[in-house]
């Protein structure tokens, strides 16, 4: 990745070399300037100390127990994997925090029931992102929304922005597809031999005693994760929650939830302060290799902005396009922006714009070429492995970034390819 980022100076830079050399430096210390991705970065270090101080505290192990003994709720790895996939669907609100949240209910069932952290890693990153871009009551929504007013203000289409929204989300057929798909998947057992070739882990239980836990020890700091965000979103919004920072709302609720155990776990006695501190400082630690490849993805993401990658790409399409083919170039042109960027936010932002009047000059459907740059966006922002939603799902349910995407990227391409052929019939 630092290999791409200094290559990437280096073109900016006329094949200057020691103009590169400052350039990269400068670019380091411009991102670590940036309010919002130091936030990214700390919440990434702090969801590691959350997950260490689950585990010894003792609370996943009585979870586990409670799960698979008392309740029978998940008794075989198809359950173990559904437990994620409905956390996954029924938590739009944010899209690092449904990953989150999913992986760290997900993880110790699927150890339990030896089910491969990949097919977690799987099933977290394939609702996360689709799931917010289908109910856009969250930061999706509202910066959709925006592109689009955007494009109404200046007379470019006429209507109702929200109306216009609400039917591009019809023709999110990439999101649909790929729900659809993972479901399917995890009922059936569909795995492809990478996937079932995937690194099973033993649970560690070490240390760690379940004498007196309950499950309101592991549910309760879930909880007070996903109400937090709703608080933080509402706080950062002054009062309008799909104004809020997703940033600044998922590094607060991590610090909240922090302080939260500290008074759950060590005031009632469930861990020493001593042993919460250093779960705190291991957790971290673990995680902290994770927050530079977060790093160096926005790093990436800075350079190929720089390069214009994104508008250069989009100049392909400006010429020669069927209206039969339009929305499917776009979607497959959205996908590869988003895969070369590692951002479906950025994508959007612009592919509306030049996706939008190549429509309304071509008399295409405007909403389901809208719809076309968000399957695509999410489509290849699902792929890439300098995603911030690929990195963070590979984090929370605890695989390798890239036995993540090698695992998953056959499942998205098939989810892609129904995409593809509905925006083809759609368009026809």
């Amino acid at each position: 990745m630092f290999g791409a980022i200094f290559l990437g100076v280096f073109i900016i830079n006329d094949f200057s070399i020691v103009t590169t050399f400052s350039g990269v430096a400068t670019l380091f210390i411009t991102l670590l300037s940036k309010g919002w991705i130091l936030k990214t970065l700390g919440f990434a270090i702090l969801v590691g100390s959350i997950m260490e101080i689950l585990e010894r505290s003792g609370a996943i192990a009585s979870f586990v127990k409670y799960m698979t003994e008392k309740r029978s709720i998940v008794n075989s790895p198809r359950s173990a994997l559904m437990i994620s996939y409905i956390i996954g669907v029924v938590i739009f609100i944010e899209s690092s925090i449904t990953s989150l949240i999913a992986g760290a209910v997900g993880k110790p069932l699927c150890d339990r029931e030896k089910v491969s952290r990949a097919k977690l890693a799987y099933v977290c990153d394939s609702t996360s992102a689709p799931i917010s871009s289908l109910i856009l009551f969250n930061g999706w929504g509202a910066l959709l929304l925006g592109l689009i007013m955007t494009q109404v203000e200046s007379g470019i289409i006429a209507g109702d922005s929200v109306s216009l929204l609400i039917h591009a989300v019809v023709f999110n057929f990439y999101s649909i597809s790929a729900l659809i798909v993972t479901f399917v998947v995890i009922w059936f057992g569909l795995y492809t031999k990478r996937m079932e070739a995937s690194q099973v882990y033993k649970p560690s239980t070490a240390h760690i005693s379940t004498s007196g836990a309950s499950v309101w020890n592991m549910l309760l700091p879930i909880l007070f994760l996903v109400f937090s965000v709703f608080g933080f979103l509402y706080l950062t919004g002054d009062g309008n929650i799909l104004k809020g920072s997703g940033s600044s709302s998922i590094f607060y609720t991590t610090i909240s939830t922090m302080v939260f155990m500290l008074l759950l776990y060590v005031v009632l006695q469930k861990m020493s302060f001593k042993h919460y501190l250093r779960a705190s400082y291991i957790g971290g630690k673990k995680l902290f290799p994770i927050a530079m490849v977060l790093l160096f993805a926005f790093g990436i993401g800075e350079v190929t902005s720089d390069l214009k990658t994104g508008i250069y790409l989009a100049s392909f399409a400006s010429e020669n396009i069927s209206i039969s083919l339009l929305a499917a170039v776009i979607f497959v042109l959205s996908g590869i922006i988003a895969f070369s960027t590692g951002t479906s936010w950025g994508t959007f932002s612009i592919m509306i714009p030049i996706a939008v009047p190549m429509a309304v000059a071509l008399d295409g459907d405007v909403a389901l070429v809208i719809g076309a740059v968000i399957s695509g966006g999410v489509f290849g922002d699902h792929c890439s492995p300098i995603s911030d939603t690929t990195i963070i799902s590979s984090l929370a349910s605890g695989c390798d970034v890239v036995e993540h995407v090698n695992t998953q990227l056959p499942y998205a391409l098939l989810s892609a390819l129904i995409a593809l052929v509905f925006f083809i019939l759609f368009s026809l």
